[in-house]
């Protein structure tokens, strides 16, 4: 049975840009996965240190046969296959960072993968690219997206593309 997951993508380093649209295509090529839908890219400035350069950012809806935690596995080795390290602290500067926000209705506490992600209503960053592929998406427990932006009252980010990328799925 497949489930709807929704990835967020961000990278600053290395032709940020082509990270983000690298990243895109080793999802598209997962085994037990389908892109359904991509939002468009933003330019983000960063969440901690101030001293990196600004973000690019996207989200892509994807249909998975893949658990959470093996879905994680498959996200972190386009991660390692991309040149992140994990030595860069928590908001630190990185080639490419791919995040579960959401898989299903599952909720969980785990330490290793916290659902739905714990700053999705924190995030304009998030939020835009989710509302822009799918804005009546509603989180148990938070709310509709449109709700969610409305209390954040942070203004959209900076479009880099603002037509949806083509989707050429593997036959």
């Amino acid at each position: 049975m497949n489930c709807v997951a929704y990835i967020g993508l961000g990278s600053n380093l290395a032709e940020p840009i082509q990270q983000v649209l690298q990243g895109i295509e080793d999802i598209k090529n997962l085994e037990h996965a389908t892109i359904n839908h991509i939002s468009s890219l933003y330019q983000t400035p960063p969440m901690g240190p101030q001293d990196q350069p600004h973000y690019v950012n996207a989200v892509v809806e994807i249909s998975t046969s893949l658990k959470p935690l093996p879905l994680l596995a498959c996200l972190q080795a386009i991660e390692t296959q991309r040149g992140r390290t994990r030595d860069t602290g928590r908001w630190g500067a990185r080639t490419l960072d791919l995040d579960i926000l959401l898989y299903e209705d599952t909720v969980s506490t785990d330490p290793i993968l916290t659902l739905p992600h714990p700053g999705i209503a924190l995030r304009s960053f998030v939020l835009y690219p989710l509302n822009e592929i799918n804005p009546q998406l509603h989180i148990d427990g938070l709310g509709s997206i449109s709700r969610m932006l409305r209390s954040l009252n942070q203004p959209c980010p900076s479009l880099i593309n603002t037509k949806n990328l083509d989707i050429h799925s593997p036959v």
